[in-house]
């Protein structure tokens, strides 16, 4: 027992020094702009022992303390007190469906990093219990204020994709895809739901397995991210994993789709070339300014590098054996995001509501953990022309950490549109959702 204390200990303190020396070794500093967009500058890849961390204190949003959003924009709250709301799905209704989860505490412990990794970033308040619910929420007669909220199903296990195809609405589990008889109205799911398939469940390194049905509804795309960093829990936990599945909704059997996308996060259609599209988080532990996160169009049978490589053929020397063979076909993402900005929301708008946007893509960036100082945690918006991303990505809603970065009130996740246009999305930090419209 003595021993073991003392390991713990002695991990601890690391874990202190980490905080303290936040930043320290990374020599060659990139700037941020520079790393979004087709072609990101990528510096030399650094080695660490401990890996420079920073998070802030998680406080939440107090008082009438809200986002801040660009001039003509109005953000309002629409629910409060939830627990870790993830994804949104809005109803033909009206109504919006709030995936509220978090991971399932289930990932086995290889490494002293993970310890380390993990006392740092549940400072932040992301880690805290998730409500494994959908939560239903219905605006109030006369639209003013906080929506109601009713719980729609509850004992889920870690859920975060949600879709609705026609009369059958499916949640993703963590190790599942669960269907249930959808009837319009309900403020509480009649239906018990049956097992549509299974999903990759051993050890949960990333546990998030976002949803997308496809347009004539005869499958589901689901992102199912890596076990590990680079491959440290063993190939063999990989199965399935890094990749985007393809899901047949009539018999739940299920291929791999695309793989070596190390955490597909967002799974959206882009609206004028019909083509899937995804946000990858990538890699951590080789500095502060790589590698970017991305987004990119996903390609049928497409091998996008991981963990061999990053942004096409850059070579992660940190994985054994080598395979130059499957380097040689990785296929360079479309479109850096920046390092370390944790992408988790995708949304293509095509609403009328927040005209200026139309036809571009929301991102929603949950911010670093293995990065000072902090990138991400905003909202930005990405132009498109003709199927492709067309300009650089423009911050739409920010605010969400204190100037001295020590304080973090809250951090977006899933995007959603509503029938009137309005731009949703969840804080599962504060534990809200918001609502951002245009300025009356």
């Amino acid at each position: 027992m003595k021993h073991k204390q003392g390991w713990w200990n002695a991990l601890g303190l690391v874990a202190v020094s980490s905080l303290v020396l936040t930043g320290c070794g990374d020599k060659e500093r990139v700037d941020p702009a520079k790393q979004v967009g087709a072609n990101p500058v990528l510096p030399k890849a650094q080695d660490f022992m401990v890996p420079p961390m920073q998070v802030p204190d998680g406080v939440g949003w107090k008082g009438d303390a809200a986002p801040k959003v660009l001039a003509g924009l109005k953000i309002e709250k629409i629910a409060s007190g939830l627990l870790h709301p993830r994804t949104l799905l809005v109803l033909p209704n009206g109504d919006v469906l709030v995936v509220e989860g978090n991971g399932p505490g289930e990932e086995a412990v290889t490494t002293p990093k993970q310890v380390i990794a993990g006392m740092v970033k549940s400072k932040s308040g992301k880690g805290g219990k998730g409500g494994n619910r959908v939560t239903l929420l219905r605006k109030k007669p006369g639209g003013s204020g906080e929506w109601e909220q009713h719980v729609y199903i509850d004992k889920l296990h870690s859920p975060f994709g949600i879709q609705l195809v026609g009369d059958t609405l499916y949640v993703a589990n963590t190790g599942n895809i669960m269907k249930y008889r959808y009837t319009p109205g309900e403020t509480r799911m009649s239906d018990p739901g049956t097992e549509l398939g299974d999903l990759p469940s051993t050890v949960n390194h990333h546990w998030t397995k976002a949803l997308l049905a496809s347009p004539d509804g005869r499958k589901l795309y689901v992102g199912s991210g890596s076990n590990s960093n680079i491959t440290e829990n063993g190939m063999e936990v990989e199965y399935r994993r890094a990749a985007v599945l393809e899901v047949d909704t009539a018999t739940g059997g299920s291929r791999v789709f695309a793989s070596g996308l190390r955490n597909p996060t967002g799974l959206q259609w882009e609206p004028t070339s019909g083509k899937l599209w995804a946000i990858v988080n990538e890699r951590d532990e080789i500095g502060a300014d790589l590698v970017p996160d991305y987004m990119t169009s996903v390609q049928e049978k497409g091998f996008y590098g991981w963990p061999y490589s990053y942004f096409g053929q850059h070579v992660d020397h940190r994985v054994m054996p080598q395979r130059p063979d499957l380097v040689a076909k990785a296929i360079k993402p479309d479109y850096a995001l920046g390092s370390h900005v944790a992408a988790l929301g995708l949304l293509f708008y095509t609403g009328n509501g927040l005209p200026q946007y139309k036809g571009g893509a929301f991102v929603s960036e949950h911010g670093s953990w293995d990065r000072s100082p902090l990138s991400g945690y905003q909202i930005v918006y990405v132009p498109f022309a003709n199927g492709m991303p067309s300009g650089p990505a423009q911050p739409v809603v920010t605010g969400f950490h204190s100037a001295d970065e020590k304080s973090l009130f809250g951090a977006p996740v899933g995007l959603a549109q509503d029938a009137e246009g309005a731009l949703l999305f969840a804080d599962d930090v504060g534990n809200v959702v918001w609502r951002v419209t245009a300025a009356r």
